[in-house]
């Protein structure tokens, strides 16, 4: 395992549900917040506001791509809305945070949330001061993950390269660019279909697998 990762001197790990456990549910608040803000702001019953986030975040890669293409909504009131909420589902992970400190090189969080909500994430998590940069949505253009011009945005602006570059990631969609790009992929978390052929390596558990590269 470690040779496979020999090669790499940047750690790219997404945030929700890679970072912390599904288990925290910190997207039920977000999605939760993310219909009541369509039913504010566009008139939707909840029901239509609950359907269409689920469209939008399947076409367009997340919900906010799909209301600026659909509806022309402003993305920094509707991300500093979504993102409000509490954090207490959230606890520290010592084991985890010295395993990514032990990585060698550089390492940065890229999500399609905001980088705010990030360090308030990590924060919980006992993670801060671990990485050396944060991107989010806005770093991107509010081009979200899975489109290539927004991994081409983020990996331009930090100056990777993407060939010496591993990338964790729950959503296996937002794996297919990074392994055409050259980063080796690895998909995190509970998934019973069998791995894409975008897909490197799976793992259950962050924080054993990253146990086996340090």
């Amino acid at each position: 395992m470690k040779d496979a990762f020999a090669h790499v001197e940047t750690w790219v790990f997404d945030l929700d549900n890679t970072l912390y456990p599904p288990d925290a549910r910190l997207f039920d608040q977000i999605e939760a917040r993310m219909s009541a803000y369509m039913v504010r702001e566009l008139g939707f019953d909840p029901a239509e506001a609950d359907r269409l986030r689920r469209v939008y975040w399947r076409e367009h890669g997340t919900t906010l791509a799909g209301l600026m293409a659909e509806h022309a909504m402003l993305p920094d009131p509707f991300l500093e809305d979504v993102h409000r909420i509490t954090f207490d589902a959230l606890t520290p992970d010592p084991a985890l945070a010295g395993r990514i400190a032990a990585l060698p090189g550089r390492k940065i969080i890229y999500t399609n949330g905001t980088a705010p909500y990030a360090r308030e994430v990590i924060a919980a998590r006992g993670l801060d001061g671990l990485f050396d940069a944060i991107y989010g949505v806005t770093e991107a253009g509010y081009r979200p993950k899975p489109e290539r011009a927004a991994f081409e945005t983020v990996f331009g602006r930090d100056g990777l390269r993407p060939t010496r570059a591993a990338m964790f990631e729950d959503d296996p969609r937002n794996l297919a660019v990074p392994h055409a790009m050259g980063l080796r992929t690895v998909l995190v978390g509970p998934h019973p279909e069998p791995a894409a052929d975008h897909v490197h390596h799976h793992t259950d558990d962050l924080s054993d697998f990253l146990s086996r590269l340090v």
